[in-house]
């Protein structure tokens, strides 16, 4: 999404505010989804994560934007997107099932990295050499939380990884329909879409909830999703892309919080050490993209 505001300290920081809102909301979810998935039917989770998120978006929003909020430019793209999501929740949920919240926020940081190799691929993008060795650092971060062969390897893994390329591949179409959509109406509707696609799935396995806890959490699994995708909109509105990036991966430090509180999961050496690897080259893409782009300007 383009910037709206100008660049002053006071808007970076209400992006920043607004970011950390997003990771926050997004480690919720994740946390959620994980106790949901371990007494209810993975593709029933994933359809209530897209109800009660398009039934939220829809009351917030309906008052001031009625039908509108349905309007969209690319119709086929925002299709496109919705399935994408649906899919990537879906192996995303079910990866939570078997793997460590850690685990799991940690392949999905590697998102940084495959956006850079898809660029240079997709879109011809001109990569140096410093970003080639951060690209072949941040994977051996990957292999190292992976551990293939040894007996902390569970096949799972791959579901995150498989989740990570969709995921590189959904943020840069999401930037493409940033130039024409509405955010609210793009966030309404891939939740519909997916919503939609879904709900044959779900209801074919479909297990009543037992107690009023699990309803709370089905109900608030929609508010941190439209939340965490609102806040993170309307961060970008503050600050730009590249200056947002970097704290985007505190939300790694909420997963392993809500892991060890919920589950009593903490990671062990390797998926520490593979994160840090992860992390630190992303973050050092997203600087080198943030100095190409001013010295474009300049």
């Amino acid at each position: 999404m383009t910037q709206l505001f100008g660049d002053s300290s006071k808007n970076r920081k209400i992006g920043i505010a607004l970011v950390t809102l997003t990771t926050l909301m997004f480690a919720s979810l994740d946390t959620s989804a994980k106790w949901l998935v371990l007494s209810l039917p993975v593709l029933q989770v994933v359809w209530m994560r897209f109800f009660s998120q398009m039934l939220f978006t829809a009351a917030v929003f309906a008052p001031t934007m009625g039908w509108g909020m349905f309007r969209v430019v690319n119709l086929k793209l925002q299709c496109l997107r919705g399935l994408i999501l649906a899919l990537m929740t879906a192996l995303n949920f079910l990866a939570l099932q078997y793997l460590q919240l850690a685990e799991t926020g940690a392949i999905q940081f590697s998102v940084p990295i495959l956006i850079a190799v898809l660029s240079s691929w997709w879109l011809k993008e001109k990569l140096d050499v410093a970003s080639w060795i951060a690209i072949w650092v941040g994977f051996a971060g990957v292999l190292v939380i992976i551990r293939p062969g040894s007996h902390a390897f569970h096949p799972a893994i791959f579901l995150s990884v498989m989740n990570a390329f969709l995921y590189a591949g959904f943020n840069m179409l999401t930037r493409r329909l940033a130039a024409s959509e509405n955010p609210v109406s793009t966030q309404l509707f891939s939740a519909a879409v997916s919503a939609v696609v879904l709900a044959p799935f779900a209801w074919s396995q479909w297990q009543t909830p037992e107690g009023v806890l699990t309803w709370v959490i089905i109900g608030l699994i929609g508010v941190f999703a439209g939340l965490g995708h609102l806040s993170v909109a309307s961060a970008h509105r503050y600050a730009s892309a590249a200056f947002l990036g970097p704290f985007l991966y505190q939300q790694i430090l909420y997963m392993t919080l809500g892991g060890w509180l919920v589950f009593g999961q903490t990671p062990d050496h390797a998926v520490a050490l593979g994160a840090v690897i992860v992390v630190a080259s992303g973050m050092f893409l997203l600087w080198r993209e943030m100095r190409t782009k001013v010295s474009s300007v300049l």
